[in-house]
């Protein structure tokens, strides 16, 4: 498995993992071929050429934004997610980052208690900022100048 950036071509490989989950947000191959062109950063994990997960995230008043993020389900818990959030936070640490932050939806335990591994922390809610069903967003944060490890 190896973890690079996203280019044009993982654009279809994202799009079938997106429609897997529907927990996270729901973006069109416009949103992606942006990524591709570097107006957000992005990385995906891949094996064998094939797209197993992905993440994007953008720098926003000096700190880290994750703003989509997902692996695929069959290939979940072997530390895909660990490594494209890794890879994230080193981006982050590159440009002096003092935090990343992210939204995810308050029903979503999984990635509550991988978000809580990697030491986020819930700082804030948005009520009903989900739709498709509404619900809540919490707002996590992680301090960069610590181990995220």
């Amino acid at each position: 498995m190896q973890v690079r950036p996203v280019i044009s071509e993982d654009i279809e490989g994202i799009l079938f993992i997106q429609g897997q989950c529907p927990e996270i947000a729901q973006w069109s191959m416009w949103d992606y071929d942006r990524v591709a062109h570097g107006e957000m950063a992005g990385w995906i994990c891949e094996d064998k050429a094939q797209v197993l997960g992905f993440l994007v995230a953008r720098r926003i008043a000096g700190d880290l934004e994750i703003l989509n993020f997902a692996v695929r389900p069959a290939d979940r818990r072997r530390g895909i997610g660990q490594a494209l959030l890794g890879a994230s936070l080193e981006w982050g640490k590159s440009f002096g980052a003092a935090e990343a932050m992210l939204e995810v939806r308050a029903s979503n335990l999984a990635a509550l208690r991988f978000y809580e591994r990697n030491h986020f922390e819930v700082t804030g809610r948005r009520p009903r900022y989900y739709t498709s069903p509404i619900e809540d967003a919490l707002l996590l944060t992680a301090s960069l100048s610590r181990g995220t490890d």
